[in-house]
């Protein structure tokens, strides 16, 4: 056969793509084998039975062939008017594309961003695919290192000095972030905003957990001043409608922006089914309150999370002001995040993330779903806990 693109041969640089604990956790449960799965961010709750009806009755009512590739006027209208509610920037249809889900507009965006050879720099910690998104895109993925000791916020100046010292073309950060659960404060997101504007960097601004705020507030960098011109904002229905299979997201960004993409989108997923399309225009639009609802679980479980670790001393959280994971210090133990994740799998049958499937930065933690019913995490956790007690001593 033919050789494949180095596009593709070099998404992952030749090293692992952080997914190796889950799959052996899948492969497990395929084999029938019970696995507490706390790995990706999954809701243990299905879609919203109204938002399916509202679905059926689409595609029943003939909503089945091409739809319009920028999304139906409906949809980027109402997704228009949610940002604009919700940051004050004046939004429009046209500057809306709807996607086939957040990963899909994470994988745009970057293609308007940078030309073949760019570098794009992204926060580590860092969502899994981010790198290979960033090298599907014909990029250079240049990791921006943070630390536990300062919750994993990046410092502006450490983004400044490698945008200089690279040529940057554009910077992708996560608020509220997966994994770590931290917040961006405003001062940060207008140093990095200052940063942006000084190095002529696109912001491409992943915010699909902006429903899920446990602590502090949640402040879109496009409202900044001057920023709305050179941000792209990334959103989904996935986490804060629970509709992760739907797959459905969008862009927010200029409209000279959107126009190009609207051009990438036709050549690529050449638009979202319709009726998809109109389920997700009704969650949107019937019920403000059904957010909340998705999200309260979460605050809980992180609470309940929190209780169960303050009952002992080895293993630790970084404080988790949003989305749907916590991130657990699991250093005193002696192991690396991949080897507990592997052998707390093996032991216990209970599946976590290791830090080291986000970046450097998260090396020795473990990310940890907040996914499952409140007695089965809750004892999960104490399980954990017992795990790495007994490592810890054993050090």
């Amino acid at each position: 056969m033919p050789g494949l693109s180095s596009r593709l041969t070099g998404m992952n640089d030749g090293g692992s793509d952080g997914w190796e604990v889950f799959y052996r956790a899948r492969a497990l449960v395929a084999s029938g084998q019970p696995v507490t799965e706390l790995t990706i961010g999954e809701h243990d709750i299905s879609t919203d039975a109204r938002i399916l009806d509202a679905l059926d009755a689409a595609a029943r009512g003939g909503h089945t062939g091409y739809a319009m590739v920028p999304g139906v006027d409906a949809l980027r209208d109402a997704i228009a008017a949610r940002v604009q509610d919700r940051t004050g920037v004046a939004t429009g249809r046209d500057n809306v594309l709807v996607t086939p889900g957040g990963q899909s507009a994470l994988f745009s965006a970057h293609m308007a961003a940078c030309a073949p050879g760019d570098t794009a720099l992204f926060i580590d910690p860092f969502y899994a695919t981010y790198p290979g998104t960033i090298r599907a895109a014909s990029a250079i993925a240049r990791p921006v290192s943070t630390r536990a000791a300062t919750g994993f916020l990046p410092d502006p100046a450490t983004v400044a000095r490698l945008a200089r010292e690279t040529g940057a073309k554009s910077l992708l950060i996560n608020t509220p972030n997966n994994p770590t659960g931290a917040v961006y404060p405003e001062e940060t997101l207008r140093g990095l905003a200052s940063v942006c504007v000084e190095h002529d960097l696109w912001l491409i601004s992943d915010e699909v957990y902006d429903t899920q705020v446990w602590s502090g507030t949640h402040l879109s960098p496009r409202a900044l001043p001057g920023m709305a011109a050179r941000t792209m904002v990334i959103g989904s229905m996935s986490k804060s409608h629970a509709m992760t299979g739907s797959r459905i997201g969008w862009i927010v960004a200029p409209e000279p922006a959107i126009a190009a993409l609207i051009d990438l989108a036709t050549a690529t997923t050449y638009g979202v089914p319709g009726y998809i399309q109109d389920a997700a225009l009704f969650a949107l639009t019937d019920d403000t309150a059904l957010e909340t609802r998705v999200a309260a679980p979460f605050r809980r479980r992180r609470d309940l999370v929190l209780d169960r670790l303050s009952r002992q001393s080895i293993v630790t959280a970084i404080p988790a002001q949003g989305a749907m994971y916590l991130m657990l210090d699991i250093r005193a133990t002696g192991l690396s995040g991949r080897a507990f994740a592997e052998a707390l799998l093996d032991a216990h049958h209970i599946a976590v993330m290791p830090g080291e499937s986000f970046g450097t930065s998260a090396a020795g933690h473990l990310r940890v779903a907040l996914t499952v019913e409140d007695s089965r995490l809750s004892d999960a956790i104490d399980t954990l806990c017992a795990f790495a007690a007994r490592h810890a001593c054993a050090a």
